[in-house]
């Protein structure tokens, strides 16, 4: 169920990034910078973040606030989905942010290699996914995931900034997973795609 006070500090926050960004008037972009200021106290009182973290996270952006591209790699050895283990100990589906001079294909494979240590080739999208509609927490933006099934070709996993060990896992044993990046729901719908000859790709 949506947190009505974040989705009405999220739609602030986006007008005054906008109002800042197209505003000529210097006395509106003082009003819109108030807004956005309130907007990111208000996401900080109801999420319990630091002040500074939301503004970081809410209010670093300039121009208008478009969605930010998450990645997620389907990867699959002998019926088995491979999970990285964050240093938390929750587990995800290898991926992340999508680089703004890469596709997001091109970002899955970056991502499997930085955090997994494998090469790999993308084979089907599996998905994409408006992130507010499946996972938990709400973010302070909005987030499309793009899921995409894909094919290991080489490697080993390597300790790395991001993630201390990884593992293929059957459906039925998962680990306690990072369910803000991934939760079962999103892994069972990666099984599905692989395991179908012809997959119609889900949306939202």
């Amino acid at each position: 169920m949506k947190d009505q006070i974040v989705e009405w500090a999220k739609e602030l926050q986006s007008l005054a990034q906008a109002g800042l960004f197209y505003g000529k008037d210097e006395f509106d972009r003082e009003r819109y910078q108030r807004i956005r200021e309130i907007s990111a106290e208000m996401m900080a009182h109801r999420t319990g973040l630091p002040a500074g973290r939301v503004q970081d996270l809410f209010c670093n952006e300039t121009g208008y606030q478009t969605p930010k591209v998450d990645t997620r790699a389907a990867i699959f050895y002998e019926g088995k989905i491979l999970l990285v283990q964050e240093k938390d100990g929750n587990w995800s589906l290898p991926g992340g942010w999508c680089e703004y001079n890469l596709s997001p294909a091109e970002s899955t494979v970056k991502e499997a290699r930085e955090e997994a240590g494998l090469d790999v080739a993308v084979q089907r999208l599996i998905a994409v996914q408006d992130r507010e509609k499946h996972n938990q927490p709400p973010y302070a933006y909005g987030v499309v995931k793009i899921f995409y099934l894909c094919k290991p070709l080489g490697g080993s996993f390597a300790p790395n900034l991001e993630t201390i060990q990884s593992g293929y896992f059957a459906l039925e044993e998962l680990p306690p997973l990072a369910e803000a990046k991934c939760t079962e729901e999103q892994i069972r719908m990666c099984f599905q795609a692989y395991r179908a000859e012809h997959w119609r790709v889900p949306f939202d």
